[in-house]
């Protein structure tokens, strides 16, 4: 049998990794600078994360919802701590698109209503009602097309009031900064009047987090920069350090209902365990102050290269805008400089690294970019 070929591959077998560096069988090391899709937030096997799921695994590595799982209220306690959305309800799940999907489908239970709010260049997911909500055709299959989602331009805050004026909309689903749409910060003051009209009109303000939340801006959340609150945040990729790990939490005028949402595996006892490490590194190794400081120190310097046509985003979630004749700089990083970093249409290379990501690190890569820009 033969693995379904969805994937562009590059030729490179990782097999181990400490931090930000991952080796290959040949024992090459690579610095990560894209944390395979801001998946490591606390550095690829970090001691304590180790440790954690170790423990657990020893104990219990599996059961289902139908019994108490203490742990599941400690990772509650301890994320509304560390969040600072103490008030908010957890569910938890294990992927990002099933958040958004459980996001939505929760938002319409909550208002009864079924058109959603998205924007163009949206990345949520590929399951049914999250890629319904994402702006690709190309991966949108017939049987996920709906009219009930309705795509805006990006900041557009005059489309937006015309939108809410039938007082049809259920939601209103944004990522506080786009990642697959090429690291496009959201204006505060766009999503202050998202807020607002949700407010008006009793919808749901659904904020995708499940890229740019985690600490990865500074921030527990981007929206945070705001100064909003959104009614359901959703959370994956950082939120387990490489463990499927996903949720969201949800504003207390939101009541749950027995039946309403539901899931096998999420929330189970080394999810849990990996999701409470994640948080227990980040407090004790302050990383999200780290991010904020490696993230402004290495925007700062990209902005000074003439080549880049623009730098965008906060702390370490960072987009690189080249002109199309650069569009072999990733390439020339990977393979002469072994430094993985990400791409978003039409020419951004991305950067995700672990929010523990050193500033000798941040260096290396500077200086690999450079000479890979002056070549």
């Amino acid at each position: 049998m033969n693995l379904f070929d969805v994937y562009p591959v590059n030729p490179i077998n990782i097999v181990r990794g400490q931090g930000s560096l991952v080796f290959d069988n040949h024992d090459t090391e690579y610095l990560d600078m894209y944390g395979g899709h801001a998946v490591i937030s606390i550095g690829h096997t970090h001691p304590h994360y180790v440790k954690r799921l170790e423990n657990q695994l020893h104990q219990l590595g599996f059961y289902s919802n139908s019994i108490e799982i203490p742990i599941q209220k400690e990772l509650a306690q301890k994320l509304g701590k560390v969040s600072g959305k103490e008030d908010y309800q957890l569910f938890l799940c294990n992927s990002g698109a099933e958040a958004n999907e459980n996001a939505l489908k929760l938002a319409s239970f909550y208002n009864g209503k079924k058109k959603v709010i998205a924007f163009t260049k949206a990345f949520h997911g590929r399951t049914s009602l999250a890629v319904a909500v994402t702006d690709n055709p190309k991966i949108v299959a017939p049987v996920n097309e709906t009219d009930n989602v309705i795509f805006l331009p990006w900041a557009d805050e005059t489309a937006l009031e015309q939108a809410f004026a039938n007082n049809e909309i259920s939601s209103v689903i944004i990522e506080g900064i786009q990642g697959v749409g090429g690291i496009q910060v959201a204006p505060s003051s766009f999503l202050q009047k998202i807020r607002s009209l949700c407010d008006q009109y009793n919808a749901v303000f659904i904020a995708d987090s499940v890229q740019c939340g985690y600490g990865r801006t500074g921030k527990f959340f981007s929206q945070d920069f705001a100064d909003v609150n959104a009614d359901i945040y959703s959370m994956a990729k950082g939120m387990g350090n490489g463990f499927p790990v996903g949720g969201i939490i949800i504003s207390p005028k939101i009541q749950p209902a027995y039946g309403m949402l539901g899931t096998t595996f999420g929330g189970n006892h080394l999810a849990c365990a990996a999701g409470l490490a994640v948080l227990e590194v980040m407090e004790q190794d302050n990383l999200m102050q780290n991010a904020a400081t490696i993230g402004e120190y290495l925007i700062k310097e990209l902005k000074k290269l003439e080549q880049v046509k623009e730098v965008r985003g906060r702390g370490l979630m960072i987009g690189i805008e080249l002109p199309e004749e650069l569009s072999n700089v990733r390439k020339e990083l990977l393979f002469k400089h072994h430094i993985f970093t990400g791409e978003a249409k039409p020419n951004v290379v991305r950067l995700l690294p672990a929010l523990s990501l050193t500033k000798a690190h941040a260096d290396r890569f500077l200086e690999a970019f450079v000479n890979v820009l002056n070549q």
